[in-house]
C-alpha cells in the first residue's frame, strides 16, 4: 500500500499526558473519593505482636456496638487464600500489624470503637526481626516449611568458578547491606466493594486488574466472570499496592452485609501492610588478571522476605541479574537465600531487586579497578559486556528450587549501547578532571564517582488490545493494563495513533474496569510499552486495513492501493476521500482486537545506562550534597521525551531516600516498627533533590514497539553505587552498608584515621 500521507509522527515529540489535567485541577477520582449510598466503613485491628498463635477472640461486646454490622474473625471467615501463604485472615499473625479482625460499621468512629471492644488471647511465640537469626538452626519457623524458602537457595551459574579464581592473579571480595526500604506513596491503600445479590464490583489502586479479579475470584469462590475490577486513579505504588488483603477483606464484608464497604489505611497501617523494598546482606567476590580481565565472580545474597513470601522469588532472582551478566566473565555464580522474618511483608518494589544487586557489584567493581591501580571507568570499558551476549550456557538446570526464565548466556541482546552510555556520561560529568580535582584545606572534599547497570525489561506475557472508530468520527483505544502514574496510556496511544496516520488527539482511551477492557498483564517490570505497545500498533494496523476495505466501495475505487488516513478520514492519491463519519454513518462502527506475545527466541532484551555523579563531602558534619548527576539510559527510540525525562528524575529522586536516608526501622527485643510514620521514616523532599541531567543514548531497539525498550525502573539501579563510589573517591573511605547517613559516614571516616 502506497501511501501519501503527511501526518506528522507523533512518536519522539512530548506530547502531554492524557490524564494532567485532571491531576492539576484535582479532579482526579482516587478510591477514597469514591462514596456509594448506605456505605459502611472498616476497620482493621493488627497484632501486637511479631509472633503468636490466637487461641480464642471475644466480638460479642463489639457485635453489640450500635452501628456495627459485621465483624470478621479467623474463625468465621471462608479458608480461601489471598496467595498460597496468605488466608483471608489467619490463626496465626506473624509481624506486629498483622490482620486480627475487621469490622464494618456505619462510620469510621463506631468501627474504631468497636475494635477496641474486641478481646484477644494469644499465645505469643518466639520471633526472629533478622535472616540471621532466622536462618539459625534453634530458630522457631515462621511458616512450616522453615524460614529458608524452599529450603535452599536460588542458584544461577555459568562456567566454573573454582577454574575462574584458580586462573585469577589478584581476588578482591566484600560483604553488603541494604535497607528495608518503604515507597512511601502519598496515597495509602484503599478498597471500596459493592455486592448486589449476584455480582461483586470493586474499587482500589492497582496495577493489574485482571490479575485482582481473579484473586478475588480464587479468595471468595466466585466465578470470575461474577467480578468486576475498578482502578481509579492512584496516588503511586511503585509495587507497594500489590497487596489485596485489604480488598478481599472489604469485598468479604459487603458480602455478608449486603451493603458497600469501604476500607481506608491509615499512615502508620500503610508502613506496616504495604510491601517495602527487599533488605539483603551480599557477599561478593571477584577474581581479576592483571590485565584487568574478570575471571570470576561469585555472589551469596540474603535477601528478607519479611513475614509473607509475597514477590520474593523472582526479586530474589532479579537481585543477580546484574551479577550475572552485565560483565564479560565466563564463570559467574549466583545464589540467592529468600528468608522469612517477623517483620512487614516485602514485595516487588520498584526495579526490584536490582539496585541491591548492583550496589555489591559496582561498589565491588569500584575496590577491584584500585587493587588493578585501573581507572574506574576503563575497568568498565573493558570488561562491560557487549551486544553479543555471555559467553557459553548456563550450567544450572531450569527450575532448581525457584522457577527462572531463560536467561543471556550464549544468546545476544537485540540492542546494547552501554559503551555509548558511558561514553556520553564520561563526557557530561567530566571524567578526564577527575584525577585533578584538588581539595584544599578545610573540611569540604570532593569527589566524582560513577556506576553502569543492566536490566531485563519487556517483553512481558500477552497483551491485548482493541480498537474502534467510534460514530463520532473519533476513535477509543480500549486497553486492560492500568496506567499507575507513569504515562503509559499517552504513550500507548501515540504509538496507536502513528499506526493509524493520525493525531494522538483522535484517540481515547478507556481502561481501568475489567468488564470494559480485553485482559491485559500487570503494569510491572518495566514491561509495558513493550507489551501494551505493541498489541495496541497490531490492533491499530487491522484497524486500519479494515478502515480502508470499508471505504473503498463508498469512494469508489476497486482496491486499497494508494488509500491513506488523514485526520479527516480516508484518502486516495489520485484526490478522492471520505470522512470517517461519512464511513461510520454507512458502514457503522469498525472495531478490530489484537492480541499479541512480544519478543524473540533468538535475543534477550535489556536495558542498559550508566549514572555519574560529582559530590562535595563536608568531613565535620558527613553531610553529602550532589553537585551534578548524569544518568545516561539505552531504553531504545524514546517514545514521549518528556515523560521519559522525568520517569529517570523520580527513579534517582527516589532512590536518594534509599542511599541517605530511609530505613524501615524494626525494634529487635518488641518486633515493633519504630518509625511507622512521616514524621520519623525521614524521606528527602523536592528540597533535598539534585539537579539530574538526563540523557538517552542513540538506539533503536529492533523488537521493541517504534524501537523502544523499558525506562520505568532502571533509574532506581545505579544511585546509590554511583554515590557510594564518588564518596570513596571524595574522602577515602568505603561505606559498604546503606543508607549513607551523617553519621555513618563520619564514624567510618573517624575508623580511617
Amino acid at each position: 500500500m502506497s501511501e501519501q500521507s503527511t501526518h506528522t509522527p507523533a512518536v519522539g515529540t512530548s506530547y502531554i499526558r492524557t490524564d494532567l489535567e485532571g491531576k492539576v485541577l484535582g479532579t482526579a477520582e482516587y478510591t477514597a473519593d469514591i462514596a456509594l449510598p448506605n456505605m459502611l466503613h472498616a476497620r482493621v485491628l493488627r497484632s501486637p505482636h511479631p509472633h503468636a498463635n490466637i487461641l480464642g477472640i471475644e466480638i460479642g461486646s463489639a457485635t453489640k456496638l450500635d452501628g456495627v454490622f459485621d465483624v470478621l474473625t479467623p474463625f468465621n471467615v471462608p479458608e480461601g487464600k489471598v496467595a498460597p501463604d496468605v488466608p483471608i485472615l489467619d490463626s496465626r499473625v506473624r509481624f506486629v500489624g498483622d490482620e486480627v479482625a475487621v469490622v464494618a460499621a456505619v462510620d469510621i468512629d463506631q468501627a474504631k470503637a468497636a475494635i477496641d471492644l474486641i478481646d484477644v488471647c494469644y499465645e505469643v511465640l518466639p520471633f526472629s526481626t533478622n535472616v540471621h537469626d532466622s536462618l539459625n538452626s534453634a530458630s522457631f519457623p515462621i511458616h512450616s516449611e522453615g524460614n529458608l524458602v524452599n529450603g535452599g537457595p536460588l542458584i544461577e551459574s555459568r562456567g566454573s568458578i573454582k577454574e575462574g579464581f584458580d586462573q585469577a592473579d589478584y581476588v578482591v571480595e566484600d560483604s553488603f547491606t541494604t535497607p528495608d526500604h518503604h515507597p512511601a506513596s502519598l496515597e495509602p491503600r484503599a478498597a471500596l466493594a459493592s455486592w448486589d445479590g449476584t455480582r461483586l464490583t470493586v474499587w482500589k489502586p492497582s496495577r493489574g486488574i485482571h490479575a485482582d479479579k481473579n484473586i478475588l475470584a480464587s479468595a471468595l469462590g466466585l466465578s470470575p466472570n461474577n467480578i468486576a475490577v475498578v482502578g481509579p486513579a492512584m496516588g503511586a505504588g511503585y509495587g507497594s499496592k500489590d497487596e489485596t488483603r485489604t480488598s478481599v477483606m472489604a469485598a468479604l464484608l459487603s458480602i455478608r452485609t449486603g451493603r458497600p464497604v469501604k476500607l481506608e489505611l491509615d499512615r502508620e497501617e500503610e508502613f506496616l501492610a504495604g510491601r517495602r523494598r527487599h533488605s539483603t546482606y551480599t557477599e561478593i567476590k571477584m577474581g581479576l588478571k592483571k590485565d584487568g580481565t574478570i575471571t570470576a565472580v561469585h555472589a551469596k545474597t540474603i535477601m528478607d522476605t519479611g513475614a509473607y513470601l509475597s514477590s520474593g522469588p523472582g526479586v530474589v532472582r532479579r537481585a543477580g541479574q546484574g551479577i550475572l551478566y552485565l560483565y564479560k566473565c565466563a564463570n559467574v555464580k549466583y545464589e540467592g537465600q529468600l528468608v522469612y522474618t517477623n517483620t512487614p511483608t516485602a514485595g516487588s518494589y520498584r526495579a526490584l531487586g536490582a539496585p541491591q544487586g548492583h550496589f555489591a557489584l559496582e561498589s565491588l567493581s569500584d575496590k577491584a579497578s584500585e587493587i588493578l591501580n585501573m581507572d574506574p571507568l576503563e575497568f568498565r570499558f573493558k570488561n562491560h559486556v557487549g551486544p553479543e551476549g555471555q559467553p557459553g550456557e548456563r550450567t544450572t538446570p531450569r527450575n532448581q528450587i525457584i522457577d527462572t526464565q531463560p536467561v543471556e548466556g550464549g544468546v545476544p541482546f537485540s540492542s546494547n549501547e552501554l559503551r555509548q552510555c558511558l561514553k556520553l556520561g564520561a563526557e557530561a560529568i567530566g571524567w578526564d578532571r577527575r584525577d585533578y580535582i584538588e581539595n584544599a584545606a578545610g573540611p569540604i572534599r570532593r569527589g566524582i564517582g560513577m556506576s553502569m547497570f543492566i536490566y531485563r525489561g519487556g517483553p512481558g506475557g500477552q497483551s491485548n488490545a482493541e480498537i474502534s472508530l467510534d460514530q463520532d468520527g473519533l476513535f477509543t483505544l480500549n486497553v486492560g493494563f492500568m496506567d499507575v502514574g507513569e504515562g503509559s496510556s499517552t504513550v500507548v496511544i501515540q504509538m496507536a495513533a502513528d499506526t493509524l496516520g493520525i493525531p494522538p488527539a483522535m484517540v481515547r482511551i478507556n481502561g481501568g474496569h475489567t468488564d470494559k477492557t480485553p485482559e491485559s498483564p500487570m503494569t510491572a517490570g518495566s514491561t509495558l510499552t513493550f507489551s501494551a505497545g505493541h498489541a495496541a500498533m497490531q490492533a491499530a494496523k487491522d484497524l486500519k486495513d479494515a478502515i480502508i476495505n470499508a471505504s473503498l466501495k463508498l469512494i469508489g475505487l476497486g482496491d486499497s492501493e494508494g488509500l491513506y488516513l488523514t485526520p479527516n478520514g480516508v484518502k486516495s492519491k489520485c484526490g478522492e476521500s471520505i470522512s470517517f463519519l461519512d464511513i461510520v454513518h454507512n458502514a457503522g462502527p469498525i472495531k478490530t482486537l489484537a492480541s499479541v506475545t512480544p519478543g524473540s527466541k533468538d535475543y534477550i532484551v535489556n536495558s542498559f545506562g550508566a549514572h555519574f555523579a560529582e559530590i562535595e563531602v563536608d568531613t565535620e558534619t558527613g553531610h553529602i550534597e550532589i553537585i551534578k548527576y548524569i544518568a545516561v539510559h539505552d531504553s531504545g527510540r524514546i517514545i514521549n521525551p518528556r515523560l521519559a525525562e522525568g520517569q529517570v528524575r523520580g527513579g534517582v529522586s527516589q532512590m536518594m531516600g534509599f542511599t541517605f536516608l530511609e530505613d524501615m526501622e524494626i525494634d529487635p527485643h518488641s518486633g515493633v516498627a519504630l518509625n511507622a510514620s512521616f514524621l520519623e521514616h525521614k524521606s528527602p523532599t523536592i528540597m533535598e533533590y539534585p539537579e539530574i541531567e538526563v540523557i538517552f543514548a542513540d538506539s533503536i531497539d529492533p523488537i521493541g514497539p517504534f524501537g523502544a525498550k523499558s525506562l520505568g525502573e532502571p533509574p532506581c539501579i545505579a544511585p546509590a553505587p554511583t554515590i557510594a563510589n564518588a564518596l570513596y573517591h571524595a574522602t577515602g573511605v568505603r561505606i559498604n552498608d546503606l543508607p549513607l547517613t551523617p553519621d555513618s559516614v563520619l564514624l567510618a571516616m573517624k575508623n580511617l584515621l
